[in-house]
């Protein structure tokens, strides 16, 4: 791993002072290339409020380790032989509804990262990522967050910028699915960029409300991740 790329950008960027979980974060590494993934496992290792429960080679493995041990984290390589990343993503989702996802890859091809996002990634790294990087993009999306790899990521605004082009004009309200006036709120915050812990203080409800409500909101909407929502959010006008 190269110690200068630069480093993949949190979307939105989490506060340095932001209170960490009062447990370890458990990760589960997946990846097909031993060698780079003991190197994972080493690095995470090392960091104190990190926990790595397990390893995995492939993305069946991955699945049945994941439906197992329910690692709060799944860090995974995109193309693996058999069952990809991308492939093994809603499987590891089903069984584990509140797992987070972060994907690794070698390719800059923007295909595989639109695929990631759609199966559920909140979270996307380039290989080459500096060695510091992995552990803080690890804390970033057990956060909530999004963080991704900095090229990608002027990919991903380019892609919806031309999508807003082919279609600017915002869904009718009399389209929109009908989510409740609570909601509503919280979707209203999503969109600011809050995590969960920021709109239950807003909103003087429990963190453990929030996440359902994010829950609900996502199926509702038809959406796999907060930063779909979001952007979905904006595009409706539910925020300016």
């Amino acid at each position: 791993m190269s110690p200068h790329p630069p480093g993949p950008v949190p979307l939105p960027h989490p506060s340095d002072d932001e209170e960490e979980s009062a447990r370890p974060i458990r990760v589960l590494v997946v990846d097909d290339h031993a060698l780079f993934r003991r190197g994972l496992v080493s690095v995470l290792d090392d960091e104190d409020d990190i926990d790595v429960v397990n390893e995995a080679g492939d993305g069946d493995e991955a699945v049945r380790l994941a439906t197992e041990l329910r690692p709060d984290v799944v860090l995974m390589d995109v193309m693996m032989p058999g069952s990809t990343g991308i492939e093994a993503c809603p499987r590891i989702r089903a069984a584990v509804p509140e797992v987070k996802f972060v994907m690794l890859t070698m390719s800059e091809d923007e295909s595989d990262l639109f695929e990631a996002l759609k199966a559920g990634a909140t979270g996307y790294l380039l290989k080459e990522i500096a060695v510091t990087d992995i552990s803080r993009a690890v804390r970033t999306i057990a956060r909530g967050r999004s963080f991704i790899e900095p090229s990608m990521a002027t990919k991903l605004i380019a892609e919806f910028a031309e999508l807003a082009k082919q279609d600017s004009s915002p869904p009718a309200r009399s389209e929109l699915p009908q989510l409740t006036p609570r909601e509503t709120e919280v979707l209203k915050l999503l969109a600011r960029s809050m995590n969960n812990r920021e709109i239950g203080e807003r909103l003087f409800i429990t963190e453990n409300t929030v996440k359902n409500h994010v829950r609900n909101i996502l199926e509702k909407l038809q959406v796999h991740s907060r930063t779909e929502a979001a952007i979905y959010a904006v595009r409706a006008q539910y925020v300016a």
